[in-house]
């Protein structure tokens, strides 16, 4: 017990403490050490009371300058509350029982406020009881019987207000059955306690009102109900009149909701009531809503409809009522009564805005011929007084272009043009308005359709004067300029929107609504020039489309139908302008590329499908360029580019595969055909095709037998070549890689020989070792083909002696002569068959090596190629007589030059 008392005390005193500023903390510590009234124990100490009522003054204090929040409020409330009870004597005075009642009932009010009922229970309950302690110790005075009733009377009003407290709180609990007791016993109490009529009145109107937001309509009606049967209980005390009006209305409103016949005949009943209380707008607008609901005859409907404007409702009131007699299918009297609101409101300003609902209503029934004499009226009425506001106007003009635009989608291009008519008959003449601009736009595009062309552009030019800088503007007239036939205005107006793309447009045409009217007005205007089979004017729209739209898959559909009418161009084109158009379709690959490669908006399936529709045109493409290599190598490279955006499968390898060879090749043979000092990048690009080609080639080879396909030749080939001309050190690694293929084909080795040595390549030594390693393979077939043989000889003597050399070594007259010997060999083989011409060179070359050596005084090496060359004469066919003659006489005078020379050398030594 001095454990509990102890720790109550040094809470409050901490609390108190003028610096104390984490209240939370304390105040959750406190509650837990106090829980409840119920649950304290009684520990009769005049400081816990002292605590409970500087605790209660406290949270009154630090309430008033919001310090605390409204639930810490309740919890200090809960606390100090319970402290007054375990502090209460065995006889407690009348004061003390007093301060109970006030701390229980505000306690337990607070909790409702936190909305935690089940806590504010057992307080509001501790408060009745206090109060009939109180009420058994005045009763049983015996003297001061003055003052005893007095306190009693204070004691009942009290009982008052906590017996509302507990009915409000059953409520918040679904309790409606203890809610309606205590609330009974309420209204008992106000024969003694008139004066608190209106208070339970409304607080019954509440409880009405949180029954009716939970859907219990039948609770509502039963507390509505009682709160206007507690105000007629004392009118001198009861609710204001308009309160009273109010709840009657909404027991109407309830009654209305409860969509039963005996119901709407109680929703009249209050409603009547209402409006006799207090008669409102809302009263007769409601009136007139249950008479329709209840299926009342059209007099009783026209009666409230009369007491409406008898009563001085607004317009805009009447008009909501018209509204709602059409919705409840009461047309005729919906227009009798909007004829009537027009006549009772004939002078008001908004007049306007009744004329113009008469007109949408008139439209929505389909009454068009009618609908267009009233709207001839209040055209007529614009201009004699009866001006129309401008709010009213806007609304008359949009129905007026929505009903035109239907009839335009439908086809009825002259209602429509009739419809636009009248909405241009409040437009003042030279009036500048974007409206007018747009509605000029509509009729001009009316006037093309029932071609009246004239009328068109008479349209037109007023829109270039009211809106002379908008996209649609120059749409107008390039529709215009198609009709005529006008290429280069219809032009200068594709020009003019594809300029204007490029800024936002936020407004709206009624002919053509759309997300991105810059985009699918250049589209439409595609549309238009193909349809007029004016292609050129077309692409100008299209390519305006592709550089102006943000939407990727209305790009390529664009680019789509501009690739499809370049290549219909291509094929009518002569060779001056097919290059051109070629250049553009590669652009316009280019273009589809970027696109696709974003993948934004589109499925994987849509960038695949779009991917392989591109590739394939470049694929075509590349094979029509034969004549130019640059072209070529281009559109196989998009091909490849385009082919990677898909997914692989063994088909496609094999298109990469082939696409990269021959851009491979074309580059190269770009470099053939355009030879210049620097062709570094295009060599260089050659070989990264070149090795992106292996990868491909090393993947596809997993996939099945390639045993029969050239690709590993084709690509040493290519390699070899571009390294050649880069004179890169790896390049004898290719020919290596060449020797060791599987099968080589001699033809092979001889065009990598004759590249180590085409300029500006110079490899003579790679060049011999290609032709050796042919020359043994021609060797090796069945038949040899003895001129491929003689042309790989002639070519290896040509290397080891080129023509105008002063001198030559050893090692190399010894390989040179291996070479001789294989000629013989060949010719050996086949005399007959070896070119005459071939052995007369092979004969020119040895004696004129002989001849070098002889000039060297290399005299036994002279006699040696000499005799070499005279060695060639018998194999000469018609030459022979004339050269055996020339040379043999030549030999011999060499032959004795030869011996002096060596006598002489001889004496000398």
């Amino acid at each position: 017990m001095e454990q509990f008392s102890s720790t109550v005390k040094f809470l409050v005193e901490k609390l108190l403490q003028k610096q104390q500023r984490d209240y939370d903390q304390i105040i959750e510590t406190l509650i837990c050490e106090v829980p409840g009234p119920d649950n304290c124990p009684e520990t009769p100490d005049p400081q816990l009371e002292e605590c409970a009522i500087q605790l209660w003054n406290w949270a009154i204090a630090k309430s008033v300058d919001e310090t605390i929040s409204k639930l810490q409020k309740a919890k200090v409330r809960h606390v100090a509350c319970s402290l007054l009870y375990c502090c209460e004597p065995e006889n407690p005075t009348e004061g003390i029982i007093r301060k109970q009642i006030l701390m229980a009932s505000k306690t337990g009010r607070t909790w409702l406020d936190c909305k935690n009922p089940q806590m504010a229970d057992s307080f509001l309950k501790r408060a009745v009881t206090s109060l009939e302690t109180l009420y058994s110790q005045l009763t049983s005075r015996a003297d001061g019987a003055g003052d005893a009733t007095l306190s009693k009377g204070d004691v009942e009003k009290d009982l008052l207000r906590i017996l509302s407290c507990q009915a409000e709180s059953a409520i918040s609990q679904g309790k409606n059955h203890e809610a309606v007791v205590c609330m009974q016993r309420c209204k008992d109490m106000l024969l003694r306690l008139p004066k608190d009529t209106a208070y339970i009145s409304i607080t019954c109107y509440n409880f009405g009102i949180d029954a009716y937001n939970l859907g219990k309509l039948e609770d509502s009606a039963f507390w509505l109900s009682q709160s206007y049967e507690i105000g007629k209980m004392n009118l001198k005390y009861a609710p204001e009149p308009e309160m009273k009006a109010k709840v009657l209305r909404f027991l109407a409103t309830v009654y209305l909701e409860s969509d039963c016949q005996r119901s709407h005949e109680k929703a009249l009943s209050a409603v009547n009531l209402a409006n006799k209380e207090c008669a409102s707008v809302a009263g007769l607008y409601l009136k007139i809503r249950v008479l329709l609901r209840s299926g009342a005859s059209d007099d009783h409907i026209r009666a409230g409809l009369n007491e409406m404007l008898e009563s001085a409702v607004p317009l805009e009131v009447c008009l909501n009522t018209v509204r709602l007699l059409m919705s409840e299918d009461r047309e005729s009297l919906a227009f009798e009564h909007l004829r009537c609101v027009c006549c009772h409101f004939d002078s008001s300003p908004d007049l306007g805005t009744a004329l113009v609902l008469h007109i949408e209503l008139l439209l929505q029934r389909g009454k068009d011929l009618l609908c267009k004499q009233k709207i001839e009226d209040i055209i007529t009425g614009h201009y004699t007084g009866k001006q129309l506001t401008s709010q009213a106007l806007t609304s008359l003009h949009v129905m007026l272009w929505d009903k035109a635009s239907k009839h335009f989608e439908n086809k009825n291009y002259a209602e429509a043009l009739q419809w636009y008519n009248f909405s241009l008959s409040f437009f003042k003449g030279g009036q500048i308005d974007p409206n007018l601009a747009k509605l000029q736009r509509n009729r001009a595009s009316c006037f093309l359709q029932l071609k009246q062309l004239e009328k068109a552009k008479d349209a037109i030019m007023e829109v270039e004067r009211c809106d002379p800088d908008s996209i649609f503007t120059h749409f107008s007239v390039y529709k215009i300029a198609v009709q005529e036939n006008n290429v280069k205005k219809a032009a200068e107006a594709v020009n003019a929107m594809g300029r204007l793309a490029k800024i936002p447009v936020s407004s709206k045409d009624t002919i053509l609504v759309s997300e991105d009217a810059s985009s699918n007005l250049l589209s439409l205007a595609a549309q238009i020039a193909l349809e007029n089979e004016q292609e050129d004017i077309a692409m100008k729209a299209l390519e305006s489309l592709c550089e102006n739209s943000k939407d990727d898959a209305q790009v390529l559909t664009a680019l789509r139908c501009l690739v499809r009418l370049v290549l219909t161009t291509i094929e009518k084109s002569g060779d001056e302008t097919r290059n051109a158009n070629l250049d553009t379709l590669l652009l316009y690959l280019k273009t589809a590329l970027q696109k696709i490669s974003h993948r934004s908006n589109m499925t994987v399936k849509q960038c695949t499908e779009e991917a392989n529709w591109f590739r394939k045109i470049a694929w075509n493409s590349a094979l029509q360029c034969e004549s130019s290599p640059d072209r070529m190598r281009n559109f196989f490279v998009l091909s490849y580019q385009l082919s990677q955006l898909c997914p692989p499968d063994r088909t496609l390898l094999m298109g990469q595969k082939t696409c990269l060879l021959m851009a491979a090749a074309a580059t190269l043979e770009l470099c053939r055909k355009s030879p210049h000092s620097d062709q570094t990048e295009e060599l260089t690009q050659a070989l990264e095709h070149i090795q992106i080609c292996w990868e491909v080639w090393r993947s596809l080879k997993t996939s099945g037998n390639f045993s029969m396909d050239p690709t590993n030749t084709l690509l040493l080939l290519y390699e070899f070549e571009a390294r050649a001309k880069l004179n890169d050190p790896k390049l004898e690694t290719v020919l290596e890689s060449v020797l060791e293929l599987e099968h080589v084909d001699t033809k092979v080795l001889e065009t990598i020989a004759a590249l180590a040595m085409e300029p500006p390549s110079h490899f003579p030594l790679l060049c011999k070792k290609a032709l050796r390693a042919a020359l043994s393979l021609h060797k090796k077939q069945p038949q040899t083909d003895l001129a491929r043989c003689s042309k790989c000889v002639h070519s290896l003597i040509k290397l080891s002696l080129p023509s105008g050399v002063t001198e030559v070594e050893a090692h190399v007259l010894e390989e040179v002569w291996d070479y001789y010997e294989e000629a013989l060999s060949i010719i050996a083989a086949a005399p007959d068959d070896f070119p005459e011409m071939e052995t007369l060179w092979l004969l020119t070359r040895a004696w004129n090596t002989g001849i070098l050596l002889y000039s060297l005084t290399q005299y036994p090496e002279a006699e040696k190629w000499c005799g070499l060359a005279m060695s060639f004469i018998r194999h000469l066919g018609s030459l022979k007589e004339s050269y055996e003659v020339q040379l043999s006489e030549l030999y011999s005078e060499i032959l004795d030059r030869l011996d002096k020379a060596k006598n002489s050398h001889i004496m000398e030594e």
